[in-house]
């Protein structure tokens, strides 16, 4: 398995790997890129619209694992500006409201194909993020994976990543957000 920059050349297997359903209900990871309202006026093929323009951009959008020409997994990564949606999200808040966020990136999503999962991809997919991203200048990696223990979450649940993966790879547990849900963080420059 190899890891690739999402661009214009390797996007025909991220449309492969999403499929029909664009990964889920249509998202085409634009979820935390748009407003609720564009993002739902976008789902299906205005997202991937989208999706491709940026895979078109010289803009940071993501990795993706590779066996041979297929993709089996993918991994959102940006500089967290330009994931709107977390301004007004409780669990993506910034501990201290007053903090200057520019170099903070965020690993915001993951879509691992089913014949992929529980073989590490997820795990390998975040090194590469923490690399490119560092690569690209970041100085913090932040996160919001899903707290696994005391149960069970369903995969759609998991495209946050779990928080024992977060950890097992050197980020800190900043605090926990909610019940299952945490802030993670990895300064990295």
């Amino acid at each position: 398995m190899r890891v690739v920059e999402l661009t214009e050349k390797t996007w025909p297997a991220q449309e492969r790997l999403f499929g029909p359903r664009g990964a889920a209900e249509g998202c085409w990871c634009m979820f935390f890129r748009l407003p609720n309202a564009d993002f739902r006026q976008g789902s299906g093929e205005p997202n991937r619209r989208a999706a491709r323009k940026l895979a078109e951009s010289s803009e940071p959008v993501g990795l993706l694992a590779m066996e041979g020409d297929d993709a089996v997994g993918w991994v959102a990564v940006a500089p967290r500006s330009v994931y709107r949606r977390l301004d007004r999200s409780k669990v993506a808040a910034p501990p201290d409201p007053d903090e200057d966020l520019t170099g903070v990136w965020s690993v915001t999503c993951f879509f691992i194909h089913r014949t992929a999962r529980r073989k590490g991809v997820g795990a390998e997919l975040l090194q590469a993020a923490i690399k490119y991203a560092t690569r690209k200048g970041a100085k913090t990696i932040e996160a919001y994976p899903v707290d696994t223990k005391g149960g069970k979450a369903s995969s759609g649940e998991l495209y946050h990543g779990t928080l024992s993966m977060f950890l097992d790879a050197g980020f800190m547990l900043v605090e926990h957000r909610g019940v299952r849900r945490a802030l993670v963080r990895k300064p990295v420059g």
